[in-house]
């Protein structure tokens, strides 16, 4: 199999060493390796999630692995065939994913697509001005046990769903952390959703969102519970899953490298917005203290 030649952009997120470790360490599992993928570069710069001493750490683990990196954008993307832009800052997503856009080369833009709604649209806009190739996601939506539970259960009428609430360095902790939970949420009910209750209290935040149809789910979000799952129903069936998280990384990099060779998309576009608009207007009901609608 060839190997498609991937830059990476940013080092402030684990998971360019995750994605890099996975395509071409020596050391890393074999039942962990994806072919197919060779990261030729890497893009490093200071944000708040990730200071220079940290970056150094990581740039000597790629350059241990082969990746040569950089900290201009053109010396980092010549000879890359495909971008994985992993910048863990989302208040950056837009200025960086404009630069990706214009090379005409497929884009993999890690979660969460942006840091709101607003930026959302606006990295939708660029796509279709340059006519890009992209996807956004999360891990949590591929993972094969969670999948397999939810799609036993037919005609769900209610989720609910919990992860952890990392908290982030800079923005909005829901929507940089809770974006995981939230995709578990959409890839069970899938598109529809009208408005969200949120309460925010010291253990972190339970979001409540009514669907058009009449459905509802539930996101909770707690500060320091490192563990996803959750629960589905229909009017007369159910099932509950705890998230196995060992394959992960691997499961999100082999879509990434079928879509680099072509593949469609893993997940529809109109399914990252709505996990955005939902981050957006959890947020707003966390502020407002009122039930919100989605924008």
């Amino acid at each position: 199999m060839k190997k498609i030649k991937v830059a990476i952009v940013g080092l402030d997120s684990s998971h360019s060493i995750q994605f890099a470790n996975r395509a071409q360490a020596p050391e890393c599992e074999p039942d962990q390796k994806v072919e197919g993928i060779e990261i030729i570069s890497c893009m490093r710069f200071e944000t708040p999630f990730q200071d220079k001493k940290g970056l150094d750490e990581r740039t000597a683990q790629l350059e241990g692995w082969g990746v040569k990196v950089y900290e201009d954008f053109d010396k980092t993307v010549e000879g890359a065939e495909a971008l994985l832009l992993e910048v863990n800052d989302s208040s950056l997503h837009v200025e960086y994913f404009e630069k990706a856009a214009k090379l005409g080369l497929p884009v993999f833009l890690d979660k969460p697509l942006a840091d709101t709604m607003e930026n959302g649209l606006e990295i939708a806009r660029i796509a279709k001005e340059y006519n890009v190739r992209m996807f956004s996601a999360s891990s949590l939506r591929f993972i094969e046990n969670m999948v397999d539970t939810v799609d036993k259960v037919e005609n769900i009428q209610c989720t609910s769903v919990f992860g952890p609430l990392g908290i982030a360095a800079a923005g909005e902790s829901v929507v940089w952390y809770g974006v995981h939970a939230f995709e578990l949420l959409q890839r069970a009910m899938g598109r529809g959703a009208k408005e969200v209750t949120a309460v925010n209290d010291e253990k972190g935040v339970v979001a409540v969102i009514h669907y058009e149809d009449g459905r509802r789910g539930v996101v909770e979000l707690a500060k320091g519970a490192f563990v996803y799952g959750g629960s589905v129903r229909s009017n007369d069936d159910k099932a509950v899953f705890i998230c196995d998280m060992n394959y992960a990384y691997k499961g999100l990099l082999e879509r990434i490298v079928a879509f680099f060779n072509g593949a469609p998309a893993p997940v529809e576009f109109e399914d990252t917005l709505e996990i955005m608009n939902l981050l957006d207007t959890t947020v707003r009901a966390m502020k407002s203290g009122k039930t919100e609608k989605l924008k």
